[in-house]
């Protein structure tokens, strides 16, 4: 995982080598706490650190506690919600001041239908507030087989 700063001289810095897959980072809003999302527990799970001058802080902070995926911060940057490792959206409050980070254990808020289990790309946003959720949902059956597609269907209209 890299930063790459926005004045300057745009240096990439390397924040994260291991060898194990650390994705999805997200910034507080404040700029000063990075979340991600990590395997090296044998499942994915989501941690903290603190950010400043394009580093992170050696104070790793495991928030999910049974597998997490997608962390978003809220806004104002005194939540932050993933999606567990159930499908469940997750929300833990977060309180911050003169370098502390302090959270509370996670909260299932509702269960979701998303393919959050598959990928990593971000499926859902949070209103400002932290009270609305936009989530790509799954319709219909999760069992069904997938859609065939057929490439150059003119040419067989053809026929």
């Amino acid at each position: 995982m890299f930063a790459l700063s926005l004045e300057g001289e745009r240096k990439e810095t390397l924040l994260l080598n291991s060898p194990f897959d650390e994705t999805s980072p997200e910034l507080s809003p404040d700029g000063k706490w990075l979340a991600y999302m990590a395997d090296d527990t044998g499942k994915y799970e989501i941690y903290v650190q603190s950010f400043a001058d394009g580093k992170l802080g050696s104070d790793r902070k495991l928030i999910s506690t049974t597998g997490g995926r997608m962390p978003v911060w809220r806004r104002d940057g005194k939540e932050l919600f993933f999606i567990g490792a159930d499908g469940a959206m997750m929300s833990t409050s977060i309180k911050t001041g003169d370098g502390s980070f302090e959270f509370t254990p996670p909260q299932s808020l509702f269960k979701t239908r998303m393919l959050a289990h598959y990928n990593s790309t971000h499926e859902f946003d949070i209103s400002p507030d932290g009270q609305r959720f936009l989530i790509g949902t799954l319709i219909g059956d999760t069992k069904a087989p997938p859609p065939t597609v057929v490439l150059n269907w003119p040419a067989l209209l053809k026929k």
